[in-house]
């Protein structure tokens, strides 16, 4: 999730490499093979340095949909890992980081050489300043070392169908985000593995002041689970169907705690997006 200000104060999702190189959803359990065809993906900049990691979903064999801010400028390539990563998370690569410029040099595994690469695209409207506004973005899948068409896909919802959703609909959040976040002061306390986990938030709010017609709002608690930084990007599956309703976004809170915020996929201008450039549609 990424962090907003003013009328919608929220969290960043994207987890900077650097700064915490693995993570999962808080209050949630092991996926396991749950869900296949969700996985983790790291971006490079034009020098193959990693700079932050996010979470998505196998649409096709040729496209991973993932949030905007995922994809946005310097991102200049893909690597993406399906492992589930269950029991001991998802392996650093042997020898990273790298002595010189880059990190990547030499080193096999994570976050040098993925499952997967692909090319990063953006919602043709999205704004990094207002990132939550069309916050969807799309890894063009150019090469992989395992079958993806194994795995099963994710599926586009029909247009609005959203809104079609009874309050309090449960959905099904899957990603590779931080299980337990806490202030700067006490970030030593923070519990990251990179493990792919799933929760089963609600859908809380649509159509109002605070999401707009862009976002929902999804439900955080101990016992249903909620999402945190690292889990953007990743599928709010409808109810336990692979229909992504919309995909990790945002949230209020530096702690994970409070509800949060996942962008619909469900609207015009994505449906259009995701037909004409990745020949993705509703059913497909």
């Amino acid at each position: 999730m990424r962090r907003l200000t003013a009328l919608l104060a929220a969290l960043v999702a994207a987890i900077a490499i650097a700064a915490l190189p693995a993570s999962a959803i808080t209050n949630g359990v092991p996926d396991q093979e749950g869900h296949p065809y969700v996985g983790l993906m790291v971006a490079k900049n034009a020098a193959g340095v990693p700079m932050w990691r996010c979470s998505g979903t196998l649409m096709s064999e040729t496209v991973f949909m993932v949030a905007g801010h995922c994809t946005e400028s310097p991102a200049a390539s893909i690597e993406i890992w399906f492992s589930s990563g269950f029991p001991n998370g998802i392996p650093l690569g042997t020898g990273f980081p790298a002595a010189g410029a880059n990190p990547c040099a030499g080193i096999t595994g994570y976050p040098c050489t993925g499952d997967a690469t692909g090319m990063p695209h953006t919602h043709p409207l999205y704004d990094p300043q207002a990132f939550f506004l069309h916050d969807l973005g799309v890894v063009e899948i150019t090469g992989s070392s395992i079958d993806l068409t194994t795995r099963g896909f994710g599926e586009l919802p029909s247009l609005r169908q959203v809104e079609s959703l009874p309050k309090h609909a449960e959905l099904t959040a899957v990603g590779y985000g931080l299980q337990k976040s806490f202030p700067d002061p006490a970030g030593f306390k923070d519990e990251a593995v990179r493990i792919r986990m799933v929760a089963h938030p609600r859908l809380m709010g649509i159509n109002n002041n605070l999401v707009g017609d862009f976002s929902f709002e999804t439900s955080f608690g101990a016992n249903r689970g909620g999402t945190c930084f690292g889990d953007s990007g990743g599928p709010n599956f409808i109810g336990d169907s692979n229909v992504v309703a919309g995909v990790t976004s945002f949230g209020w809170t530096d702690t994970c705690k409070g509800h949060n915020g996942a962008y619909r996929v469900d609207q015009p201008d994505d449906l259009d997006w995701l037909e004409d450039e990745f020949g993705l549609m509703p059913g497909s």
